[in-house]
C-alpha cells in the first residue's frame, strides 16, 4: 500500500497491495480497494464503495456510499457518482461460465455527474460533463454534455460544465445561468465556446 500519511484511509477499510492513492484523498467505513488500481488526488469515496482490480481513479471524484467499480471502468478528473450507482463489465454473466476475457471498458469522462442508483451497461462511455438522472439505464453512448434520465436513459437536454441546464436559442448558442460561459449546438453536439 502506498504511504498513507498524505491521504486518510477508514480503520474499516482494506486496502490491497500495490495500489496508488493520491494525496488529499479519504476512504471512509467498509470499502474495500483491490490490487493494482490507482485512485487519484482529493478523491472522496463514501462507505461501503468497492474499487476493483485495474480501476482507474482520476483526481477530485466523488463516489458516493454503496457503489462498486468494476475491472473495465475508468473515471476520469472531477466525475461524481451518486449513491447506489450501479456499473457492469460483463453483457451476458452466468455464474458458471468465466468471462473475464470479456469484460467492457466503460469510460466515464470528465466532470461527468451519474445520479443516485443509475445503472451504467458496460462497453457504454459517459461524456465530458455529461448528466445522468437519477434511476437512469445507460445502454448506449452518452454525449458530451448532455442530460439523459429514464430507462433505459433519453435525452432530455444539455448541461454547462457548472450543472445548469442550457437552453439554446435559435442560433444554437446557450448561455450558462451560473458563470456566463457560452456553448455551441452544432449538429446535435455541444462545446463550450
Amino acid at each position: 500500500m502506498a504511504d498513507s500519511t498524505h491521504f486518510f484511509v477508514h480503520a474499516s477499510s482494506y486496502i490491497d497491495d500495490d495500489v496508488i492513492i493520491g494525496e488529499g484523498t479519504k476512504i471512509w467505513h467498509f470499502c474495500h480497494i483491490m490490487s493494482n488500481s490507482k485512485i487519484g488526488k482529493n478523491c472522496i469515496l463514501g462507505q461501503n464503495v468497492m474499487i476493483a482490480d485495474n480501476v482507474i481513479i482520476g483526481n477530485s471524484v466523488k463516489v458516493q456510499n454503496n457503489v462498486s467499480i468494476y475491472e473495465g471502468v475508468k473515471c476520469e478528473d472531477n466525475v461524481f457518482i451518486g449513491p447506489s450507482a450501479v456499473f457492469t463489465n460483463v453483457l451476458n454473466p452466468r455464474s458458471s461460465v468465466d468471462r473475464k476475457a470479456e469484460f467492457k471498458e466503460t469510460i466515464v469522462k470528465t466532470g461527468a455527474t451519474i445520479g443516485a442508483n443509475a445503472t451504467i451497461v458496460c462497453g457504454n462511455n459517459i461524456g465530458k460533463f455529461a448528466f445522468i438522472g437519477a434511476g437512469s439505464l445507460v445502454n448506449r453512448d452518452i454525449k458530451d454534455f448532455e442530460l439523459v434520465v429514464g430507462n433505459p436513459a433519453r435525452h432530455i437536454g444539455w448541461m454547462s460544465e457548472l450543472g445548469e441546464r442550457l437552453e439554446f436559442n435559435n442560433n444554437g448558442i446557450a448561455k450558462c445561468k451560473n458563470d456566463g460561459n457560452t456553448y455551441l449546438l452544432i449538429n446535435d453536439k455541444v462545446k463550450k465556446n
